[in-house]
């Protein structure tokens, strides 16, 4: 496996974390300088954000590729910034946000990138992460299924993979939701992306996260294209609320889950996500701790 970073350069592709990085900062304004601090890190891979992938020229895309080569970094995962277009009710929206994952997928393949990242989306017009009452509904499942369809159709074209990630506010809520979700679309062009703590429900899960990490590499480990690293905590209120947590200060059994992954993922990429700039440094070196106990080394870059 190889570990990386997801949007220590650039904001996620929704702007879900507060990295203090503008939203128009994408793959195409990172600079070298910028991607020699992630390699220096001791990264080996770094996801690409994209703000509009119409706008790529030849050009470009031979100079991304130059960069991350010369900086002994791999091209990884894009991610689109298209909101949660994808299941909304308004047709015109919803047919924007295809349109805009089927670009993905053309511009993935031109990058020879591993895979675009599938984001299910909300039926709440503020945010893509956000809940609704109708988001574990039926008919927003089968809307989703519609959708995806017909971003697969290019992406089997393309010979892309599609990342499907999801959480427990959105309509891919459960690994059974996930499993079956995959089930529904029917390509071989959509797989899984782990992201366990956006799934993170209930006071049971959060005390026994070894059985709750094993639910979904039981269901969908042979889904599963690479994962995002972070941690998460339970705030002492009356009212439930988990927060996220840097790495190393969180309650997810990392040693597990990255044994797992090893386990039914052995070429991904494990990208460290949702935190500002200045702690990937310390996140990647609590990662190592984790690593050690759990008897992984890292994949070196080999000028892929």
């Amino acid at each position: 496996m190889h570990l990386g970073a997801a949007s220590m350069l650039g904001a996620t592709g929704s702007n879900g974390s507060d990295n203090g990085i503008p939203e128009d900062f994408d793959v195409l304004t990172f600079t070298s300088s910028d991607l020699n601090e992630v390699s220096s890190v001791g990264f080996t891979v770094h996801n690409l954000v994209v703000n509009n992938p119409k706008s790529f020229t030849e050009d470009n895309i031979k100079k991304v590729k130059e960069d991350f080569h010369n900086n002994s970094l791999i091209v990884g995962q894009t991610n689109g910034r298209y909101g949660g277009g994808l299941v909304s009710p308004d047709e015109k929206i919803r047919e924007e946000a295809i349109s805009f994952v089927q670009n993905m997928c053309l511009i993935t393949s031109k990058l020879e990138a591993p895979n675009t990242y599938l984001r299910p989306g909300s039926v709440n017009p503020d945010g893509p992460w956000l809940p609704h009452p109708e988001n574990h509904s039926d008919k927003v499942f089968d809307r989703l299924v519609d959708s995806t369809k017909k971003i697969c159709s290019v992406a089997e074209d393309e010979g892309v993979m599609l990342s499907l990630e999801g959480g427990y506010v959105s309509p891919i809520y459960s690994a059974r939701r996930t499993k079956d979700f995959i089930d529904a679309v029917g390509s071989k062009n959509l797989g899984f992306n782990q992201d366990p703590v956006n799934f993170i429900s209930n006071l049971n899960e959060a005390y026994n996260t070894k059985e709750f990490l094993e639910d979904f590499f039981t269901l969908l480990g042979n889904h599963t294209l690479g994962a995002h690293l972070k941690d998460f905590k339970v705030i002492d209120a009356l009212l439930l609320r988990f927060e996220e947590e840097y790495l190393g200060y969180g309650m997810m059994d990392q040693v597990y889950f990255l044994k797992r992954m090893q386990d039914i993922c052995p070429n991904g990429h494990v990208l460290i996500e949702h935190i500002p700039r200045d702690k990937f440094k310390p996140s990647y070196a609590h990662t190592l701790e984790f690593s050690k106990k759990a008897s992984i080394e890292w994949d070196k870059y080999k000028g892929e």
